[in-house]
């Protein structure tokens, strides 16, 4: 088999290669005006797929067809919104020479577009698919899972790059060139329009027992889904789809570029993509980890409901999966499968099962939550990995509306006068080799637990509950003045309690400053076990506290 990639060199096109090195039957021309970054990338190739450099101009493609007779070309170059006067040559191309399309449009305009040719690559049996890529593909296969279950009224959506991606220069133009103008989008049952990058919500993603990335700003983003999902789900009412780029001072700066262009008419923003281009990939700073959410609510079995599918995924695998949507195709095509013929956009094109297997051979997690007002607080944190969790770990975190526990811990405390007094001032336990421990839970009609403490008489107090607002997600424990955001981790057959914010008397304190230390909860024989460390930066080691207990009532 033979692919063409337009823009093979590039960041999508780059990251498509590198998801198919490891078919040996294929053969990929990396396609590009610059023969020298073509050849360059083939220099550094190790995969088992054979590539080879090639020079294309996008006016100039039939010849390079013609010579080649690929078996598909993908059109990985883009900015797809600024293509000039004739904005489908390529497609025009490929149908006139027999070869069939694929490309990663992210322009409303081009991939609603692309259907004009559909008669054309139906006489030829041909399939052109547009804007194969998360938006929408990825986006339209959750909100089709979420479909069987529920009616879907109003959704919105993000996706949250690593700060590591890197940002392709044709996407920094494109997002530029509809920053601060109107973007069409549904909004409560009508046609609307939104202010591009000009509008911004809050979110958390969360799987539901992994570690939750930060609480993020998303802005208003101009993808296909805005006008795709609509046509195909006649029941939502409203949609809206925003990005998430780190670090936020920058996202702030382009959210009030963008406004200022429309309040202000000023002159399209995309001169500005080679120095945003330089400055937010110089970036690299933060947890090397992205995401993605989609929130639907709607009915389902006759009652409101919220629910919500995020993704995880760390490291260099997450700028991977923008790609994975042609990967998918392309390996179904070398298996035999290929999608029918017709020009028409990508939404539909594959399932979250497909997806699906290609994130676990990779570090990528995914989860769904559901809204609910009902239940004990550590449940409805952990989903479905509340389940995976040991038995009398469970039933701790099952207290109903009073329990108590018994046991004894060992506790040591940090050397030195800073770790003493510290210690002395939140009251924690007494160091003691056989410390006699009793926990008491009761929690009230609001679900908000409350957790006494007793160390031999050393008694501490905290309440816990669901997180709000940038604690979203996170489990919300407040020790007098002091507020934590901690994430519920599950790892194997333990529960990690991992500090992500805090606050005193409500006002933010930096995170380099946050208590830190291991953690954690599990079950050793019939006695649920903790191991508790509190770490604090510049000072150390404060206090640890390691023990069991059983159930006393």
């Amino acid at each position: 088999m033979k692919l063409l990639i337009l823009g093979g060199y590039g960041v999508f096109g780059g990251r498509l290669a590198q998801l198919l090195a490891d078919m040996p039957n294929l053969d990929i021309l990396i396609a590009g005006r610059n023969l020298a970054a073509a050849k360059a990338f083939c220099d550094r190739w190790t995969g088992a797929a054979r590539l080879r450099p090639v020079r294309a101009e996008r006016d100039a493609i039939a010849a390079l067809l013609a010579a080649e007779a690929p078996d598909l070309i993908v059109d990985a170059s883009g900015p797809f919104q600024d293509y000039g006067p004739n904005p489908y040559g390529v497609v025009e191309a490929a149908i006139a020479h027999g070869v069939s399309y694929l490309d990663f449009a992210d322009g409303s305009d081009f991939v609603q577009g692309i259907a004009r040719f559909d008669a054309a690559a139906r006489d030829k049996g041909l399939f052109v698919l547009s804007g194969v890529s998360s938006f929408p593909v990825l986006t339209a296969a959750v909100l089709a899972e979420m479909a069987q279950t529920m009616t879907i009224a109003d959704v919105r959506g993000g996706i949250a790059p690593s700060p590591y991606a890197g940002v392709g220069m044709n996407v920094m133009r494109a997002v530029l060139g509809y920053a601060g103008q109107p973007v069409r989008l549904r909004r409560k049952g009508a046609d609307s329009t939104g202010i591009g990058l000009g509008e911004s919500l809050r979110y958390t993603v969360a799987v539901p027992g992994a570690l939750p990335l930060r609480n993020i700003r998303f802005s208003l983003v101009d993808v296909p889904d805005l006008r795709l999902i609509p046509a195909l789900m006649p029941s939502v009412q409203s949609l809206w789809m925003g990005a998430g780029p780190v670090p936020e001072v920058l996202h702030r700066m382009l959210n009030l570029l963008a406004r200022a262009r429309s309040a202000l008419h000023l002159p399209n923003l995309a001169p500005l993509a080679p120095l945003c281009y330089r400055v937010l990939n110089a970036c690299t700073f933060g947890e090397h980890r992205g995401g993605m959410f989609l929130e639907a609510a709607g009915a389902a079995n006759g009652k409101p409901v919220t629910r919500s599918w995020h993704l995880l995924a760390e490291a260099d695998d997450g700028p991977l999966i923008p790609s994975m949507a042609i990967e998918a195709i392309i390996r179904k095509l070398h298996a035999g499968a290929a999608p029918a013929p017709g020009a028409r956009s990508a939404v539909g094109a594959l399932t979250l099962a497909d997806y699906d297997a290609l994130f676990a051979k990779r570090r990528i997690r995914t989860g769904w939550r559901e809204d609910s007002a009902a239940g004990p607080l550590y449940p409805r944190l952990l989903g479905a990995a509340f389940e995976a969790l040991p038995p009398l770990v469970q039933a701790l975190h099952r207290p109903g509306p009073r329990s108590q526990w018994a046991g004894r811990a060992q506790v040591t405390r940090g050397k030195g006068l800073l770790p003493r007094v510290v210690a002395a001032l939140f009251g924690f336990p007494r160091a003691g080799a056989d410390v006699p421990v009793t926990v008491t839970f009761a929690t009230d009609a609001k679900g908000v637990e409350t957790w006494e403490r007793n160390f031999g008489g050393r008694v501490m107090r905290s309440t816990q509950r669901l997180g709000q607002a940038r604690n979203t997600h996170l489990m919300d424990e407040r020790f007098g003045p002091l507020r934590f955001g901690l994430a519920l981790v599950q790892d194997g057959d333990r529960l990690r309690l991992i500090p992500r914010r805090w606050s005193f008397l409500g006002l933010p304190l930096p995170s380099a400053l946050m208590p830190r230390g291991n953690s954690h909860e599990r079950q050793e024989e019939d006695r649920f076990c903790f191991h508790v460390e509190i770490d604090l930066p510049l000072i150390g080691n404060v206090v640890c506290y390691d023990g069991w207990l059983r159930r006393a009532e």
